[in-house]
C-alpha cells in the first residue's frame, strides 16, 4: 500500500512557475477563478458566489493535505505570488498507487504553456516523490483543451462513461484518461 506522509509542503519550481501551497490569503484570487464562467464552463461544480466560497474550498484543500488524502498546489508565475490556477492530486487511492489529477487556470493565462509546464512538473512529482503507479483524469467530454493537454502528456483514454455523473438536475458523461508510470 502507498504510504503518504506530507510533512512539509513540497514547493515545485519550474522554469517559469512556482507551484506552492494554497493558503487562506489566496481566497480572493481563487474566487476570481472559481467565479469566472469561462474558467468553470467544464467544471461541474457550483460557481463561487463570494470569497467565502473560495475560503471553504481552501479549507477543504488544507484539510485533505493535512490528512494525507490529497495535495493541491497554487500555480504562480515565478515573479509573482498571485495564484493564477491550481493543480493537484485528489482521490489518492493508496491501495492501488493511483491518484486523480485536477487543474484549473484563470482564462487570462490560457494558451501560454502554463498548464503544460505545471502538469509536467506535477506528473514527475507524483511518480518520483509520491510513488504513484498511475494517474487518472476525469474530463468533461466537451473540454477539448483538457483532453489535448492530457494526450500531449502521454495520457490515454481509458473509458467514456455515459450519464455517470448527476449535476444540476441532469446526468452528464465523463471521459477517463490515465497515465501509467513506465519507470
Amino acid at each position: 500500500m502507498l504510504i503518504i506522509d506530507f510533512k512539509n509542503f513540497p514547493e515545485i519550481n519550474t522554469e517559469n512557475l512556482l507551484l506552492r501551497e494554497v493558503t487562506v490569503n489566496d481566497a480572493e484570487d481563487l474566487f476570481l477563478i472559481r467565479s469566472n464562467e469561462k474558467a468553470m464552463q467544464y467544471i461541474d461544480r457550483p460557481i463561487a458566489k463570494s470569497t467565502n466560497d473560495a475560503l471553504d474550498l481552501i479549507n477543504i484543500i488544507l484539510n485533505c493535505y493535512k490528512n494525507n488524502e490529497a495535495i493541491t498546489w497554487a500555480i504562480c508565475l515565478k515573479n509573482s505570488p498571485k495564484l493564477i490556477g491550481t493543480i493537484g492530486f485528489w482521490k489518492i487511492d493508496k491501495q492501488n498507487f493511483r491518484a486523480e489529477i485536477g487543474y484549473i487556470l484563470h482564462p487570462d493565462y490560457h494558451r501560454n504553456g502554463i498548464m503544460q509546464e505545471a502538469i509536467q512538473a506535477v506528473i514527475k512529482f507524483g511518480f518520483t516523490k509520491i510513488n504513484l503507479h498511475s494517474i487518472e483524469a476525469n474530463v468533461n467530454p466537451r473540454n477539448e483543451a483538457s483532453k489535448n493537454l492530457l494526450l500531449k502528456n502521454g495520457f490515454v483514454q481509458e473509458a467514456y462513461f455515459k450519464e455517470n455523473y448527476y449535476y444540476e438536475g441532469k446526468f452528464l458523461d465523463s471521459v477517463i484518461f490515465s497515465l501509467v508510470n513506465k519507470n
